[in-house]
């Protein structure tokens, strides 16, 4: 990882940039001491569904969800909030 002065990469950001771009990490120092680090975008993750559903399909779930209660949202009812835990 290159290190360079904060006054250098003032003058010379657009071939830093080249560098990150091209994959090196670059280490922003001022007197001396790293303050920043400048590292090439990665795209954000997300879910990927498709892999998900390649799963399923390999073990078998057709449904993954078989059933869901329809009171499943209610409030619970009061006796079961002051009751101890065992």
């Amino acid at each position: 990882m290159a290190q360079v002065s904060i006054k250098d990469a003032k003058a010379h950001l657009t071939a830093l940039a080249r560098r990150v771009e091209a994959g090196e990490s670059v280490t922003i120092t001022r007197n001396g001491k790293p303050i920043l680090d400048l590292v090439p975008h990665k795209p954000k993750g997300g879910i990927d569904y498709e892999a998900g559903q390649r799963w399923l399909d390999e073990h078998g779930i057709k449904d993954p969800v078989p059933y869901i209660a329809p009171d499943f949202d209610d409030p619970l009812p009061e006796d079961f909030l002051l009751r101890p835990l065992p």
